[in-house]
């Protein structure tokens, strides 16, 4: 089984003034994250604005990254869809280009009941042999994979773990009592990264590690080798950062702290807009805070 790491960062897509994709700075930015604390780069997820991209933009970004981050860390492609057929279409062309993973959120606006979605994902599944990160997220998608059709799906060999983002920490507790020790689970909050990995998580795929990729690895780190306070003390600090990246819809307050930090990653793409003054402020503040400006 493929092993994607302690921290996954869910990558921004950089844009230039036109609104164009900026592919020399996404390979910057790829190669800057896998010295930074970075163990698998995902590519076209929800923070790289995965809904206003064309699949001729992902792929030409998947093979962008690869090439970026080559020997230094892993590629994982979001490649999911509301329509299984794009879906399975979506993977099996990112397999061909030589990602290491796909990521697969809950079909959104449908809403399929718990069969629909395990046919969706078994579907996938079956259609090739890339490993499969499942990704629920329901307050984006309207629906909840529940803890007893991951249960179902982590039966699948090819499906190897989930990014919960529900927010519930119960759901994650069943979840790991009603999977195999080896399926491995994600936090898909940071701020929720340290209880998860009480409760069995892996890691967490990160917004934060844009910035403090290696803190949150050390802090993973000194918990796994029975360090709690230690771990306590880095995820306190962080705190506030977790918090303020949150504070509007991901991913406009992370492209505007790395602009900040002076990466020219451009604004999103609409229906996003750009972060104003109250946000910029919010950060500002923060990031002088923990030390990154």
């Amino acid at each position: 089984m493929v092993d994607f790491g302690r921290v996954l960062t869910a990558m921004i897509t950089p844009f230039k003034e036109d609104g164009s994709v900026n592919y020399d700075v996404a390979a910057k930015l790829a190669e800057h994250l896998a010295n930074n604390g970075t163990d698998t780069v995902v590519v076209c997820g929800t923070t790289g604005e995965s809904p206003t991209l064309s699949w001729e933009e992902e792929y030409h970004l998947f093979s962008t990254v690869l090439e970026a981050v080559a020997g230094k860390a892993l590629v994982m492609a979001g490649c999911g869809s509301n329509s299984t057929k794009e879906a399975i279409a979506a993977t099996q062309k990112a397999a061909k280009i030589g990602v290491h993973g796909a990521l697969q959120v809950v079909p959104y606006y449908n809403k399929p009941p718990q069969e629909g979605l395990y046919q969706h994902f078994q579907a996938i599944a079956a259609s090739g042999q890339l490993p499969l990160l499942l990704y629920n997220v329901p307050g984006r998608t309207g629906q909840n994979l529940q803890p007893e059709t991951v249960a179902r799906l982590a039966e699948i060999e090819n499906i190897v773990g989930i990014k919960e983002a529900s927010g519930n920490l119960d759901q994650a507790s069943e979840i790991r009592r009603l999977t195999p020790k080896e399926f491995q689970i994600y936090s898909g909050d940071d701020s929720l990264t340290l209880p998860m990995l009480a409760i069995g998580a892996k890691g967490v795929v990160s917004v934060a590690s844009h910035l403090v990729g290696n803190e949150l690895q050390q802090m993973i780190q000194l918990l796994n080798s029975g360090k709690i306070q230690a771990a306590t003390d880095i995820h306190l600090r962080l705190f506030p950062l977790f918090k303020a990246l949150f504070i509007t819809t991901n991913p406009i307050p992370v492209k505007k702290a790395l602009q900040l930090q002076g990466w020219q990653v451009g604004s999103t793409r609409p229906p996003l807009c750009e972060a104003d003054a109250k946000v910029t402020q919010k950060l500002e503040a923060v990031m002088k805070e923990v030390g990154l400006t």
